[in-house]
């Protein structure tokens, strides 16, 4: 992991090289912008890591805000690095709109470049757990294994939980989200409270903007609340509750309308399966008669088209919105929401 020191020198090399522009993302630029183009005349910049929060800044920020995304097109979130550029980019942002635990490097750089600058969401809304709603099915029947052997050799086996202890805390620098599930934009509730709190903080920096920020965070909530209608009518009457994912990333939206999620994989998409995992899944999978395995746009289809071979079932894409891609099922955030809810409401015959 990179030092402040390192960090810091980086980011001094990379403003030197940066255009004019507040954006610093034209032709040739770091940073994708996958929203359209930037404003001409921006009054304040905004750096983001994550499609959802690049939508809200875009959608409340109208063309008063440029905002610049880290993550390029087509590119797993969770496994950005950050070059000299777009360090100097976050830097020299008026504000760096992330979610803690969701992309180390972006922690990383926010905390040693930006802090003063920041907005955290899980400042703003209470993350889930990383174990709630089903996060830990994956993990019940590998605990069940060491129980069986919990006594063999009891001081080996302690060495072994120790090493196991530590490999952990040093995956947690790279891909793990931690104690927390970063997936709140799903819960299109904890959205809307992310707009006002974003409106809010564009108003105090850009006080001339304000009534527009809060004009749009107000249109934001509103059709925010109209999806949220549409999967409460949606998925109210379906013959089944049950939804096998691709990696556990779903838990707000199964949590809010009690669905039950079983995931391939755990909260990080990196996460291998075992062979047990998929054992278990594909016992799941027939045992409650699921006819869908999802896959997701960013992620191999290869697990789930195994089980899905195994058990008669199909597999389809239910897009956790880290990124906007060819095979998403919509072009933007509102569009991808909806071709969700179409897909989950094939899957568990709703009416």
């Amino acid at each position: 992991m990179r030092t402040g020191t390192i960090l810091r020198t980086a980011a001094l090399g990379a403003v030197a090289l940066m255009t004019a522009t507040a954006c610093g993302g034209g032709e040739g630029g770091g940073a994708a912008e996958t929203g359209g183009p930037a404003p001409a005349d921006p009054e304040l910049t905004l750096v983001t890591g994550v499609y959802p929060l690049e939508w809200l800044a875009r959608e409340i920020g109208g063309d008063r805000v440029a905002v610049v995304q880290l993550t390029e097109p087509g590119m797993e979130p969770h496994d950005l690095e950050l070059t000299a550029r777009q360090i100097g980019e976050i830097t020299e942002a008026d504000v760096a709109f992330y979610v803690s635990g969701l992309q180390p490097a972006v922690d990383e750089a926010v905390t040693q470049e930006a802090s003063d600058k920041a907005l955290d969401v899980a400042d703003v809304v209470e993350l889930h757990a990383a174990g709630e709603d089903g996060h830990d099915h994956e993990d019940e029947e590998d605990h069940g294994h060491e129980d069986d052997h919990a006594h063999e050799g009891d001081d080996h086996g302690h060495e072994d939980e120790a090493e196991a202890e530590e490999d952990h805390e040093d995956e947690g620098d790279g891909h793990e989200h931690g104690d927390f599930d970063p997936h709140f934009w799903l819960d299109v509730d904890l959205m809307a409270q992310v707009a006002d709190a974003l409106s809010a903080r564009l108003g105090e920096l850009h006080p001339e903007g304000a009534d527009e920020y809060t004009a749009n965070a107000e249109a934001v909530s509103a059709e925010l609340a109209t999806i949220g209608g549409e999967y409460e009518e949606g998925l109210a009457s379906c013959e089944h509750r049950e939804v096998v994912v691709g990696h556990t990333a779903f838990s707000y939206l199964t949590e809010r309308y009690d669905l039950e999620q079983m995931g391939v994989s755990g909260v990080d998409p990196d996460t291998e399966p075992s062979p047990a995992q998929i054992a278990k899944i594909a016992d799941f999978v027939e045992e409650h008669d699921v006819n869908t395995i999802f896959t997701e746009p960013l992620m191999p289809r290869a697990t789930a088209e195994t089980i899905a071979a195994e058990t008669g079932a199909e597999v389809e894409v239910l897009d956790p919105l880290e990124g906007v891609t060819d095979d998403s099922p919509g072009d933007d955030y509102p569009s991808i929401m909806r071709g969700n809810l179409e897909a989950l409401r094939t899957a568990l015959v709703c009416s």
